[in-house]
């Protein structure tokens, strides 16, 4: 395969992993403004307690 056609595939597949990479990027900036964004009521935290059994924190029910 001559040299030029294999940078130039190289040169093409760099290209699209960085427009896949800065897609996902805007994306998941996208997803924390609107949380920034959200309402004190939407981000209030949440109480969790231990459950006996397995040691895990989980939500309070109730």
């Amino acid at each position: 395969m001559p040299p030029l056609l294999v940078v130039a595939l190289g040169a093409f597949g760099a290209a699209a992993v960085v427009k896949v990479i800065v897609a996902e990027t805007r994306r998941i900036n996208a997803a924390l403004d609107r949380r920034r964004a959200a309402s004190p009521d939407v981000m209030k935290a949440v109480p969790l307690e231990r459950d006996p059994v397995t040691g895990d924190y989980r939500p309070r029910q109730g």
